[in-house]
């Protein structure tokens, strides 16, 4: 079966660049892209022009009416997400929807309490945890290989946020329509990753944000101290301040036994015993690897690996860490 996929908020970034969803889904087997939606219909025939033309919607109401599309991958603004979900709900399409579903986490757990009184179809692409340190935490956890935790560390530092307005996005930079800066966009990442592999909560110990070094009304530097339920601690740090298009950053879990660290290098998990090399980089984008197991798991009836319930535990942690950083004077 040919899957007959439809669009809604091409403008967001995502549909070209970086996770480049929509480049994923024109290039795959056994999947077309029926329609592409977004606001800016402009904008959206430049999107349609690199994805083999398909016909170009303002409503995304009107496109799904008008295609029935089996599945709908759901990008757009952050402000609108919630309510693109709820009407993917109500409609009864399966779907895919970019982070962070929305602003808060007051509107995701709406969408998520609908998504589950329905038993719908409703993926979320939090694809950092296909990354080969995360497959072999999970494992080591497993094999209590830690003993017992001590901390996560995740770090990530992207390129200027400009990239955003050159990428077609420039909302991102407005607070209101984005939810925050670089903490609401790159930090899900790594405070979803901090839940999944220490227990699904958290406790904010302490946040920081800045807006210094861009000067944008979105920060583009935030630090954020977290805890398990169990007493392992978490740092999670992010940015837009590296210059140039590349990034810096690098994770690390660690117990008293062992701890497995994420750099440019590759996977390496160190014990007493000495040093070894695990894994290097993945050999697929993640992104990619994230649709693919959406469509996989839709397809053979199973639920999604990562769901709106995913999505809110990590906007709960988020909008804590706004309040603490405010509390704090930080310049958000």
């Amino acid at each position: 079966m040919t899957i007959r996929i439809a669009a809604i908020g091409v403008g967001h970034w995502h549909c070209l660049y970086d996770a480049a969803y929509l480049r994923t889904v024109a290039r795959m087997d056994g999947a077309r892209l029926i329609g592409v939606q977004d606001g800016d219909t402009v904008l959206a025939a430049q999107r349609a022009a690199e994805l083999g033309d398909p016909p170009v919607f303002g409503d995304y109401r009107e496109m799904v009416a008008r295609t029935r599309p089996d599945f709908v991958v759901a990008l757009g603004r952050h402000d609108a997400m919630a309510g693109v979900a709820h009407f993917l709900l109500d409609e009864g399409c399966p779907f895919l929807i970019e982070k962070p579903v929305g602003i808060c986490a007051a509107e995701v757990r709406a969408v998520a309490d609908k998504a589950a009184a329905k038993g719908a179809y409703a993926a979320v692409p939090l694809f950092q945890r296909y990354h080969p340190f995360v497959v072999h935490a999970r494992r080591l956890l497993a094999e209590g290989a830690f003993g017992p935790l001590s901390h996560f560390h995740f770090r990530s530092n992207r390129g200027s946020s400009a990239r955003y307005v050159a990428w077609g996005a420039p909302w991102m930079l407005d607070p209101a329509a984005a939810g925050g800066g670089c903490l609401r966009n790159i930090g899900t990442h790594g405070v979803d990753l901090f839940l999944h592999l220490t227990g699904g909560n958290a406790q904010v110990t302490g946040a920081q944000t800045s807006s210094r070094a861009l000067a944008q009304p979105v920060e583009d530097y935030a630090a954020v101290l977290l805890r398990s339920p169990s007493g392992v601690l978490g740092a999670v740090e992010v940015g837009n301040t590296f210059p140039g298009s590349g990034a810096d950053g690098g994770w690390e879990l660690a117990g008293r036994d062992g701890i497995l660290v994420q750099r440019e290098a590759g996977v390496t998990w160190t014990t007493p015993a000495g040093a070894e090399q695990l894994a290097g980089h993945p050999a697929e984008p993640l992104p990619a690897v994230a649709l693919r197991d959406a469509l996989a798991r839709w397809r053979a009836g199973e639920q999604p690996a990562i769901g709106i319930e995913d999505a809110w535990r990590a906007a709960l942690v988020i909008d804590r860490a706004y309040a603490a950083a405010g509390a704090a004077g930080a310049t958000a």
